[in-house]
């Protein structure tokens, strides 16, 4: 990837509005995508039972998150 605002970026950042974590294993960090996908799927799994509706909240900031993050990216080396 070239960088903040590289065309990969974006492609990223638009996977990561589909499946959180998509974006980021695009990018090749693996680890960052699992955590992503893991727990933005919980607190939304959560939320989709009566008693804890109010966890779509932590999940909808952290699937803002991982697209941020993904637009955001900038390789080590550069």
């Amino acid at each position: 990837m070239a960088g903040q605002g590289s065309g990969g970026n974006v492609i990223a950042a638009i996977c990561n509005i589909f499946i959180p974590g998509l974006g980021q294993l695009v990018q090749g960090r693996i680890l960052a995508a699992l955590l992503f996908f893991v727990f933005v799927s919980v607190c939304y799994a959560l939320s989709a039972t009566v008693i804890l509706i109010f966890m779509w909240i932590p999940g909808a900031l952290l699937h803002l998150w991982a697209i941020i993050d993904a637009a955001k990216f900038r390789s080590p080396g550069l």
